[in-house]
């Protein structure tokens, strides 16, 4: 680690940088507000105590969430971690995932965070690339089986297609593109990293001396030095290694995945679970091309229209109440990991890389 990375990574997680993703968020928010929900369609928005209860049940999915990933975390570093120590990593993680585009995430700067807390570089560099091999593979998993269960005609037509065939073509064709995407990234960490990763880097080298990637050749050459060094920390795992890491990270996500089905039980009789599920899980999907930081903006448009036929209320206000859910979702799953962030990064970046910085010199 250099000092040059160590203060990129204070530039990228000063709560300053909070500002973007929320303006951003508030901006589109502030827009369908003035453009599409009305204040009748929000009056049959009645809270009552069956809507706090659901509401606490969708913070506790989300809490589910994070443990899931706390325990995972502490599986790949064979409990190293100690719980205090896995949730901030966890907390920072998100929070940096938060103010950078879903595009990025916080998986560049995750070794940082895992080396400051005690690992070696190489054992938080193999930790980080298993974390984000075992979080796509669920979505390579998971998302041909929902194919199959609920059947593409339901899991991507709404009540909301007022633009016709278009809004239908345009859900596919990015959920696709961001399956595609996934499904390569699991091939390539996953043969690098099991059975073949002096091949993978040189693959990777080679098609980063073309003209147009040369440019990020060194960062191409570290990937595949990170693989090469990933693989012989963790082809020695047992299997009921994997077996407990895989288990963690579905509690983790499929945790995450119930959140909006808690949302609308606080408000209504919702039958169709599996199906809010299943697109909850496509939106995610979606979001991996969202350029925005934490796919704000997008994620609220796409989520508010995608879940519309499952709400039983007035198709007149449909719409409207789609997107009160899609913002309330947003609050409870996004807004609470860059107050977190903001309050525990400041201090732990100054006391793990600032002062250590300074002693070194």
């Amino acid at each position: 680690m250099t000092t040059d990375s160590h203060y990129k990574l204070v530039s990228r997680l000063k709560p300053v940088r909070i500002i973007i993703p929320v303006l951003i968020g508030l901006v589109v928010v502030a827009w369908f507000i003035l453009r599409e929900i009305n204040s009748d369609a929000l009056s049959t928005l009645n809270f009552t105590w069956n809507s706090v209860f659901w509401l606490f049940i969708a913070w506790c999915f989300m809490i589910g969430r994070d443990l899931g990933y706390m325990i995972r975390i502490r599986i790949l570093t064979e409990n190293n971690l100690s719980w205090k120590q896995s949730f901030r990593v966890i907390m920072l993680w998100e929070f940096t995932s938060a103010i950078t585009p879903s595009t990025v995430g916080g998986t560049a700067v995750a070794v940082v965070f895992l080396h400051k807390e005690g690992l070696s570089v190489g054992r938080s560099t193999a930790v980080v690339l298993a974390t984000s091999f075992l979080d796509e593979l669920y979505f390579v998993i998971m998302f041909p089986l929902i194919l199959m269960i609920v059947g593409s005609d339901i899991l991507f037509t709404t009540s909301l297609q007022g633009t016709g065939i278009d809004l239908l073509n345009n859900l596919v064709i990015v959920a696709l593109i961001g399956y595609t995407i996934i499904l390569m990234w699991v091939l390539l960490v996953g043969y690098g990293l099991f059975l073949n990763p002096d091949g993978i880097r040189k693959t990777i080298i080679y098609f980063f001396r073309l003209p147009f990637l040369r440019r990020w050749k060194d960062a191409a050459v570290k990937a595949g030095d990170d693989i090469v060094e990933s693989s012989f920390e963790l082809k020695e795992q047992p299997f009921s290694f994997w077996v407990k890491a895989i288990i963690a990270t579905f509690l983790s996500w499929t945790s995450r995945y119930w959140v909006v089905n808690a949302i609308l039980l606080a408000f209504f009789a919702v039958k169709d679970h599996f199906l809010i599920f299943a697109r909850q899980l496509v939106t995610w999907i979606m979001m991996i091309i969202s350029p925005t930081p934490g796919g704000s903006g997008f994620a609220e448009i796409i989520l508010g229209r995608y879940i519309s036929d499952t709400i039983p209320a007035d198709p007149a206000y449909i719409g409207s109440i789609a997107l009160a859910i899609a913002i309330i979702w947003r609050i409870i799953s996004y807004y609470p990991y860059l107050i977190i962030g903001a309050s525990i990064g400041p201090g732990w970046i100054q006391r793990k890389i600032v002062k250590s910085t300074i002693i070194k010199k």
